[in-house]
């Protein structure tokens, strides 16, 4: 069975969701974020940059959520939540999947790391260039699903998974209101029912 170790709230997320739409069996490990447990050599052992998640599969252990996301889509999937890979929707679904994780939420990223490692003494002009960095990305999403239910069209898949927990980042970091097609995007998804179990899980760890 798949293990799962997490944080409420943290990039975990996506690994559950991509469970609970496949109805793939998971448990939950939660995961003692004071940062001596992340700093201890057990922590360490499993993921050695002490962040969180954690996965482990039988003998594999992995602790990148975005591959995380696409080994239980490609192992346990059989064929849905991914296009074929032979078609061009598939390029396409890699590019928003990466995009969401690289691209959109690193500017996010640097506006929570910046308030935590300097707290008190921030620079307003990084975090207005990451902030503003955050906007060009949600307005992107955006435009692209002007016409669309989801990244590739009608389909739900794997980057929306991915996208999503992005989004919920920039609302936390940036602004709450979704720009354009995002706010409807927004609550489409928020209403699956996998989705639903996801939150439940997630709020069931301390």
């Amino acid at each position: 069975m798949i293990t799962i170790h997490h944080a409420s709230g943290t990039r975990g997320y996506r690994a559950i969701w991509a469970c609970e739409e496949l109805s793939t069996p998971y448990k939950l490990v939660a995961v003692d974020m004071s940062p001596e447990h992340r700093a201890s050599l057990e922590w360490r052992r499993m993921n050695p940059v002490g962040k969180v998640p954690v996965m482990s599969d039988g003998e594999l252990t992995m602790y990148e959520s975005g591959a995380m996301v696409q080994y239980i889509v490609d192992r346990y999937g059989n064929g849905r939540l991914q296009p074929a890979r032979d078609c061009n929707d598939h390029a396409l679904y890699l590019q928003w999947s990466w995009f969401a994780e690289s691209t959109f939420a690193r500017p996010l990223g640097e506006v929570v790391n910046h308030g935590r490692a300097f707290p008190g003494c921030e620079i307003p002009a990084v975090i207005d260039e990451m902030k503003a960095r955050g906007r060009l990305c949600a307005q992107a999403v955006a435009k692209h699903l002007n016409d669309k239910q989801y990244l590739l069209g009608d389909t739900f898949s794997g980057a929306d998974i991915m996208m999503f927990y992005t989004l919920r980042l920039y609302r936390e970091t940036v602004e709450a209101e979704l720009p354009g097609a995002l706010s409807t995007y927004w609550s489409r998804i928020s209403k699956r029912s996998a989705f639903e179990r996801t939150e439940a899980a997630d709020a069931s760890l301390p």
